[in-house]
């Protein structure tokens, strides 16, 4: 299976150009990427480490998502979280484009390449990376992901297992990616002297904060969008 290539074009207002490639891996959805020779410190597994890391640090000297934000971490160090810049992200499909600031296209680069990083925390988002959407608000992150672990539990329950149609799970996974998300806010901290690394990171993680309560309260204000599967179940009318 080919490989699936995102480009990410950022412009910024002194006209200075920086062009970002992605390439993943068509069957794992794993970034196929080029690791420094030298990783800095920071990347170190044992460097303000997840709590609930399942890695070895004898197996994983280094945090893999942490290698694959190395160059990101070093280009943006140079740039202020809220310059305005112009993002282009290419795809083999479309090509969006959109003004926005550095810490929000940072924060989009920054997501598909958590997602596809290797972590064993992320790895639940790799659907979602496959058919990537930049800067999606909450809605449609919402319909999104609970389309996306809805689908797991279907493709589970094919395979004879039990699926879990209560998103207890999804609960559970945007849980862990909370405290991915401050983790690793930590090394960015230690890495970095401008802030649009850690920002970018808060962004993320305002997401991850508010999706179990969104799942929790919120879902049903798509339901409407489903009004058709409802009619089409309706019992046929009962005659006297």
């Amino acid at each position: 299976m080919k490989s699936i290539t995102i480009k990410y074009s950022f412009t910024f207002a002194d006209k200075t150009h920086e062009v970002f490639h992605l390439d993943i891996d068509g069957q794992s959805l794993e970034l196929i990427s080029n690791p420094p020779e030298i990783p800095p410190d920071w990347t170190r597994l044992g460097f303000h480490q997840c709590p609930h890391c399942p890695l070895d640090s004898r197996a994983h000297p280094h945090c893999p998502l942490s290698l694959n934000l190395v160059n990101i971490v070093r280009y943006f160090d140079r740039i202020l979280s809220y310059d305005e810049i112009q993002v282009e992200i290419l795809t083999e499909d479309r090509c969006i484009s959109q003004k926005t600031t550095a810490q929000r296209g940072a924060s989009s680069l920054m997501g598909i390449i958590i997602a596809t990083s290797g972590c064993p925390h992320t790895v639940f988002f790799k659907p979602m990376a496959r058919f990537h959407l930049p800067f999606a608000n909450e809605e449609e992150t919402l319909y999104r992901a609970a389309s996306m672990y809805l689908l797991a539990q279907y493709f589970l329950q094919q395979d004879g297992k039990s699926g879990d149609f209560t998103l207890q799970g999804l609960r559970t996974i945007y849980d862990h990616m909370q405290m991915v998300n401050i983790s690793v806010a930590e090394r960015l901290r230690a890495a970095s002297k401008s802030d649009t690394s850690v920002n970018s990171i808060v962004l993320l993680n305002l997401h991850a904060q508010a999706m179990p309560y969104v799942i929790e309260e919120s879902l049903g204000d798509l339901r409407y969008l489903f009004d058709s599967y409802f009619k089409a179940h309706k019992e046929p009318h009962q005659g006297n």
